[in-house]
């Protein structure tokens, strides 16, 4: 038995709450047992003390929004390189992740069942991870990789275990959604409209008949309320995926007041992924994207930001993502910064990234929050990121990560 006593900081618990001084937090395995001022007093048996160091104490973050099998799109480097190299260098992207102070994260399409066990079972080192596998959308759609030569280059081609993504029909939506159940997803993942890295289709383009959206969701509730996730970009897209149900809307580049309405009416979680498009422009200067996702990220970036500092200022429930994958893992926490760009506060980005985080997730009785009884995923950070939200961008910055009250990262300055 492991009791654990980590005081001297100052914590920020992830509810929004004023952030309590000299706090302390007594862990026994793996679960937070107590929260309170100084040192608290335990007759657990004997504690093992982590200073904070003066240093702020917060919930491990959570990014709903990653791709953890992949790092930039280069058509060229994809095609020549084995297959098999995709799950050593994923190990590489999940270990980034962890540093940076991202302790779980849903995967949105890549990552299958191994790949989580593989994490679980002490394999490799990674966040905890919410899996969908398989992207599903229809064929020309932003999940086809069909090009214009005629070749097709599937960014996540299928395998054992890894259903092929294409559908079309009811009845096709129906089979797939199943055949990706039975695979072992935990969250489905649709693509609602086209986007900025598909080869033969635009982010308005609107996919999936308001009739296929219907019976994936329905699929997916009828194994024990499982959600639907939706790349959904274009204003009718959105729409037609919130009418559907779809439990959260995943970049949001071209939302209306209507789309802003509807999501305040069904409580639809918006993943703004603000970092996305920005990291498609910073990418393709070094040569590293196609010229078609440069053009349209390039078409799309204003309207992005413009949108969902539109949400944020009505209300819609946001949770942070950021296509990592797109952008190199262990970069998340720059998306913090671009939040608070379109009007939220340092307070409500951590809060995004943690508790509504969770709640998407459907974890908030988990993790998320630094309160008894949850899981043990802290981590503390030198500099106060209420003053500076930019400070969490460098890793160097998180000097401690926990996760399910085991000690990832260390780098705390040592006292003699």
């Amino acid at each position: 038995m492991t009791n654990l006593l980590i005081h001297n900081g100052t914590l920020i618990d992830g509810t929004g709450n004023t952030p309590s001084p000299k706090a302390a937090i007594f862990i026994k395995e793996n679960r937070i047992q107590a929260v309170g001022r100084e040192k608290i007093n335990s007759s657990e048996g004997p504690v093992t003390e982590i200073d904070a160091q003066g240093g702020y104490i917060l919930p491990g973050f959570i990014d709903t929004h990653v791709h953890l099998m992949l790092e930039g799109v280069n058509l060229v480097r994809e095609m020549t390189t084995p297959f098999s190299m995709r799950f050593y260098n994923s190990t590489k992207y999940m270990r980034n992740t962890i540093e940076a102070g991202i302790t779980s994260v849903r995967d949105a399409g890549g990552a299958d069942a191994g790949v989580k066990q593989a994490v679980e079972s002490g394999v490799v080192v990674g966040p905890r991870m919410q899996i969908s596998i398989s992207v599903l959308g229809i064929t020309g759609g932003h999940a086809d990789g069909w090009m214009l030569s005629g070749m097709n280059f599937e960014l996540f081609p299928s395998y054992p275990g890894f259903p092929a993504s294409t559908t079309d029909g009811v009845d096709g939506c129906r089979q797939k959604v199943r055949e990706v159940l039975r695979a072992g997803a935990e969250v489905i993942k649709i693509c609602a409209t086209g986007g900025v890295l598909s080869p033969t289709d635009h982010p308005e383009f609107t996919q999936f008949s308001p009739e296929e959206l219907d019976v994936i969701v329905r699929e997916a509730a009828y194994r024990r309320g499982i959600k639907v996730m939706a790349h959904a970009q274009g204003s009718e897209g959105i729409k037609n995926a919130v009418r559907a149900g779809i439990h959260s809307i995943e970049h949001g580049i071209y939302l209306d007041n209507e789309a802003i309405e509807l999501m305040l009416k069904h409580g639809t979680f918006l993943v703004p992924t603000l970092l996305a498009p920005l990291a498609v422009l910073e990418i393709g200067a070094k040569g590293g994207m196609p010229d078609y996702g440069i053009r349209k990220a390039q078409e799309t970036i204003e309207a992005h930001s413009e949108s969902i500092a539109r949400a944020h200022k009505a209300g819609v429930k946001i949770a942070m993502g950021t296509d990592a994958g797109v952008m190199p893992h262990g970069t998340n926490l720059r998306e913090l910064g671009l939040m608070c760009n379109i009007g939220m506060s340092p307070m409500e980005a951590i809060v995004a990234t943690t508790k509504t985080a969770a709640e998407c997730l459907g974890w908030e009785d988990r993790v998320g929050t630094i309160q008894p009884g949850k899981l043990a995923d802290i981590v503390i950070v030198k500099s106060d990121p209420l003053q500076n939200i930019r400070t969490l961008e460098d890793p160097n910055n998180i000097t401690l990560v926990m996760k399910d009250g085991k000690i990832i990262k260390d780098i705390r300055t040592k006292k003699n």
